[in-house]
């Protein structure tokens, strides 16, 4: 999964030329031209935790995961997967495959990239004990039903009998992995953050990834960390250019991710040369920024989808399916996304996005503003007098938040209580912790490009556990149109299943999709060619510092 901070930026095609920039290094804080060492500096929200990968399921946390490792493999402009530090990815059945690995890499502290890693770092985030958010990511692999026997039961084992390595363990760069079931699109989805491997450097004598390493991990791609992460007191997370990565390298030497807990601010900071890439712009900054950046100003239709969620598994109050269905015709979808956000975003009418096949446009019927019947609906079903809806202020979600609240007022005649919560992690740790039980703000940015990644991370059962399914909804013929997608033979075969899946996410409204993403970005005259891909991170190698 990668729930979003905010307006966080996917985009339709691989990558987003962000185009050309003038002159000058990092500035002072009065703007001036800064020593020619200065790093290139991007904002981010809080990580909502330390740099464990197979814990790391949020945008902010991940963006700082993708300048540190290397993907198996990475996305071309028609949304196919290619192999990076892969070789090959090899099957003939879809069910057990072959993966080898390039030579060449290196882990940070020296140490050659070799086949074990990956199965130590799969097998490490698969089992319960160790409580790793990304666990539900292996659930296909033969074995994991192992690692994962319920909560209170022991485990039995430390490995999935559907990874090994082939060859010597100490030097192999070829893995096998056995599915349980078929699963044509297991490639695409390796370029998620989960996927990394970990060096043996990661883990203790006890065989876990120790905090000291999830505070300054040891990765095998572009950067390194400079010094240890300290959460909750550092502002900042500096690395360095690692430069025995193998083929292109960053032109620059020095990252540095400055931590905002302000969109607006940070947007004043990038107007003034104090940052360099600001990809999450508040509504409202747009118009300024389209008036004063010109070029380095963008705004391109990206996959992101925005929704309002129901904590239902444990506050009985949304049980009522009519009620969630009331509350979504009460909101005015094309107001939001015309007025509060300047026309950059789209009324969302689908659980998938329209850049993905597998999008139906008007799918969702009650996704359509029709207050007048929100009204009755609502009345006739008995909602709740007082709502209450979550967002994170740290994102560019005010605005939004505050007009939906607006339209349940008008259309509804109820009172809501609309929360804001600091960081994006805060929310994310009550809904985990199940401590906050008003509606609230959620957005999803793909892992992989495919419809059935709008699905089975947000809303399988096993996700309530092991994925992002905060609403802890669970319906058995929604998960077994999963599996028979996932066990067809072809994509085109599986997306008719994904898209009756899909069917029953609109009747039932777990969440409520509200809109769907434009990518809002910025940068400074400090820094050009600055692009974007598809899983919303920056491809540090064509960026270049300037003057």
């Amino acid at each position: 999964m990668r729930v979003t901070k905010g307006a966080k930026i996917i985009t339709g095609t691989a990558l987003l030329a962000l185009g050309l920039a003038a002159c000058g290094g990092q500035t002072s804080t009065d703007g001036g031209a800064a020593s020619a060492d200065q790093p290139v500096r991007m904002e981010l929200g809080e990580p909502q935790k330390l740099f464990y990968p197979g814990d790391t399921t949020e945008s902010e946390g991940s963006e700082v995961l993708a300048a540190v490792f290397a993907p198996l493999v990475s996305y071309d402009e028609e949304k196919q997967a290619v192999n990076d530090v892969a070789e090959s990815i090899k099957s003939t059945d879809n069910r057990i495959w072959t993966i080898k690995i390039k030579s060449g890499y290196t882990w940070h502290n020296g140490e050659p990239l070799v086949a074990q890693n990956y199965v130590d770092a799969w097998n490490y985030a698969a089992n319960q004990d160790n409580a790793q958010g990304a666990n539900g990511f292996f659930s296909r692999v033969e074995g994991w039903a192992d690692l994962n026997p319920g909560e209170g039961k022991p485990v039995s084992t430390k490995e999935m009998k559907g990874l090994k390595v082939l060859g010597d363990k100490a030097t192999s760069r070829t893995f096998q992995v056995i599915l349980s079931k078929p699963f044509s699109q297991f490639k695409t989805m390796l370029g998620y953050t989960s996927f990394y491997p970990l060096p043996k450097a990661a883990f203790g004598g006890d065989g876990k990834v120790t905090e000291a390493y999830a505070k300054k991990p040891i990765g095998q791609g572009y950067f390194q960390f400079a010094e240890p992460y300290n959460k909750g007191s550092d502002q900042t997370i500096n690395l360095v250019r690692y430069d025995k990565f193998p083929g292109a390298k960053p032109k620059f030497a020095k990252l540095q991710f400055k931590l905002y807990s302000s969109a607006e601010v940070a947007f004043n900071d990038l107007v003034a040369n104090n940052l360099d890439v600001h990809d999450s712009l508040p509504p409202s900054a747009i118009a300024r920024a389209k008036v004063e950046l010109g070029e380095r100003y963008m705004d391109e239709a990206d996959a992101g989808i925005a929704y309002i969620g129901f904590p239902m598994q444990y506050n009985k109050t949304y049980e009522n399916v009519k009620v969630r269905e009331a509350i979504s015709m009460a909101i005015d979808r094309k107001t939001i996304s015309e007025t509060v956000f300047s026309g950059t975003r789209a009324p969302a009418d689908d659980f998938v996005n329209p850049l993905l096949d597998g999008y139906r446009p008007g799918a969702c019927a009650v996704c359509t503003y029709d207050p007048a019947r929100a009204k009755a609906q609502y009345a006739a079903s008995n909602g709740p007098k007082t709502l209450e809806l979550g967002y994170n202020s740290d994102g560019p979600h005010k605005e939004w938040i505050e007009a939906v609240a607006n339209n349940l007022r008008a259309n509804l005649g109820v009172q809501v209580a609309v929360k804001p919560f600091e960081k994006f992690a805060s929310i994310l740790d009550e809904l985990d912790q199940k401590t906050y039980g008003g509606m609230f703000r959620m957005g999803w940015a793909i892992d992989y490009p495919s419809a059935e990644n709008y699905l089975t991370p947000v809303f399988s059962t096993v996700a309530i556990k092991t994925g992002s399914n905060y609403a802890g909804w669970s319906n058995k013929e929604f998960d077994d149109l999963l599996a028979k997608g996932d066990a067809a033979a072809t994509q085109a075969e599986g997306l008719k299943y994904y898209q009756k899946a899909d069917d029953i996410l609109i009747k039932e409204l777990p969440y409520i999709p509200v809109y769907y993403y434009r990518t809002n970005a910025a940068f400074s005259q400090n820094i050009k060619g600055v692009k974007i891909n598809l899983l919303n991170q920056i491809e540090w190698a064509d960026v270049e510092k300037v003057g």
